[in-house]
C-alpha cells in the first residue's frame, strides 16, 4: 500500500537522523538557531497529523520544587513527579536559593527515574526533552537546564526551552480537553500578575500586569507582617475563613492610563499601617479580619479587571493560572462572576497551579509541533522583564 511505504520511509527518515553526532548542532534553515539532538517531526503527509504519539519528559526547577513528568500528546499526564521544598524553607520564612540549588541536585535525578517509571516508559522512548530556563531562580534553574541538557545529549533527543509562565498559563489544558486558544487567563503567582489573552498555542497578548508587587508577594509580605510566616498564600487563605472580609475597608488601585493593570504595594502599604497603628494604640489586632479582609481587596480587583477586559475584548472563555490560583476565595469569586456572565471559566487543580513539569512537557509539546527547539548552549535566565514580549501578535 502506498501509504504503508511512505511511513516505512518515515520510519527510515527517523532511524537514519536519530544516528546523527549531537555535537554537530542541526540547522533549522535560514534565520533560525541550530538545535540539539535529531530533529524529529514525523507527519503523516496525507492528513497533516502526527503519525506516531508523542511523549515529552520535562524537568521543573525553577524554584523549590524538583519535578519530572512525561505527557503524552500535550494532554495525557503520565506522570507527574513533585519533590517539595517547603518545609525546609519555612525554619528560614522563606526560600533560600542556595539550599535550593543543593536540594534540587539532589532530588534531580530521583524525581526523573520516578516519573519514568511510573508511566511506563525509558528515556529511550521519550520522544524529546523540555524544561523550564527561566525566569527563577539562576542556581535552582541551572540544575535543571543541565541535567536536561545532558539528558538531551546523551540520548540524542531534541531539546526545548520552557518559559515558566507560558507553562501556569498550559496547566489548564490539563484537566480541560475542550480547552482550545483563544482565551482569556489571569496569571497569578509570587513573581507575576499579569492579564494576557492566549491567541494561540504559544501566541499572546498582554493586556495588564502588575506596575509594583505581585498578587503572590503582597500575600507572602502580609502574611509575614501578621505573623503567619512561609508561605504566606495558603496560610492568609486558611485564616480568612474565619474572619469578616467586610471588617477593614483597604484600598483597591486603579491605574489611570491602563485600566488592565495592577498595583498592590498600596494595599500591602495599607495592611502595615494598620498593625502600626493598632501597635501604637496597644489595641489587638483580629487577624483574621485583617487576612479576610486583604483577601478580599486583593480577589475584588483580579476579579474585576478580569471581567473588564472580557467584556472589552468580547472573550467569553476565562482561565486563571499561577499559585494563587490555588486560592479558594479567588476560585469561588471568578467563577461566580463567570456564571453571572454566561461565561465558562477554567481553572487547574491546586496540584497543577503549584510549580509542576506536567504543565512544562505540555508546554513542551506545542513548542515541539512548532519545531522550536532549543540549543545546546541555553542558559537559565533569573528575571525575564517584559513577559512573553517576544511573543505577543
Amino acid at each position: 500500500m502506498q501509504t504503508e511505504e511512505k511511513r516505512e520511509n518515515i520510519e527510515e527518515k527517523k532511524e537514519e537522523r536519530m544516528e546523527m553526532p549531537v555535537s554537530g548542532a542541526l540547522e533549522r534553515g535560514s534565520g533560525k538557531a541550530p538545535v540539539s539532538g535529531a530533529e524529529i517531526s514525523v507527519r503523516d503527509t496525507e492528513n497533516g497529523h502526527p503519525s506516531e504519539d508523542v511523549y515529552i519528559l520535562a524537568i521543573e526547577s525553577s524554584c523549590d520544587e524538583t519535578a519530572a513528568s512525561v505527557v503524552k500528546n500535550g494532554r495525557t499526564v503520565l506522570s507527574n513527579i513533585i519533590s517539595s521544598q517547603i518545609d525546609l524553607h519555612t525554619l528560614f520564612g522563606g526560600v533560600v536559593p542556595e539550599i535550593a540549588s543543593r536540594k534540587h541536585i539532589e532530588k534531580i535525578n530521583q524525581v526523573i527515574e520516578e516519573a519514568l517509571t511510573e508511566a511506563h516508559m525509558s528515556l529511550e522512548e521519550v520522544t524529546a526533552i523540555a524544561v523550564t530556563y527561566g525566569p527563577g531562580l539562576v542556581g535552582a534553574l541551572l540544575v535543571g537546564v543541565a541535567e536536561a541538557k545532558a539528558l538531551a545529549y546523551a540520548a540524542k533527543k531534541p531539546l526545548v526551552g520552557v518559559h515558566h509562565i507560558e507553562g501556569h498559563v498550559s496547566a489548564n489544558f490539563i484537566e480541560n480537553p475542550d480547552l482550545e486558544p483563544p482565551f482569556l487567563c489571569l496569571i497569578v503567582s509570587g513573581g507575576h500578575t499579569h492579564l494576557v489573552i492566549v491567541k494561540d498555542y504559544g501566541e499572546f497578548e498582554i493586556l495588564g500586569r502588575t506596575r509594583d508587587d505581585a498578587a503572590g508577594e503582597a500575600f507572602d509580605k502580609v502574611a509575614r507582617a501578621i505573623g503567619l510566616g512561609y508561605p504566606g498564600g495558603p496560610k492568609i487563605d486558611k485564616l480568612s475563613k474565619e474572619g469578616n472580609p467586610e471588617a477593614i475597608v483597604f484600598p483597591r488601585a486603579k491605574i489611570g492610563d491602563c485600566p488592565y493593570d495592577f498595583s498592590f504595594s498600596g494595599v500591602k502599604s495599607a495592611v502595615l499601617n494598620y498593625i502600626n497603628q493598632a501597635q501604637m494604640k496597644g489595641e489587638e489586632v483580629n487577624r483574621a479580619d485583617l487576612a479576610a479582609s486583604f483577601q478580599k481587596a486583593v480577589v475584588d480587583v483580579l476579579v474585576e479587571h478580569t471581567m473588564l477586559a472580557a467584556g472589552d475584548y468580547k472573550m467569553t472563555k476565562i482561565a486563571i493560572a499561577g499559585g494563587v490560583a490555588s486560592n479558594g476565595t479567588l476560585r469561588a469569586a471568578m467563577e461566580k462572576a463567570c456564571a453571572e456572565r454566561g461565561y465558562t471559566f477554567y481553572r487547574p487543580s491546586p496540584i497543577f497551579c503549584t510549580d509542576n513539569a506536567a504543565m512544562i512537557a505540555i508546554t513542551g509539546y506545542y513548542k515541539y509541533q512548532r519545531g522550536e527547539f532549543a540549543p545546546m548552549d541555553i542558559a537559565p535566565v533569573s528575571r525575564i522583564d517584559d513577559f512573553l514580549a517576544q511573543k505577543q501578535g
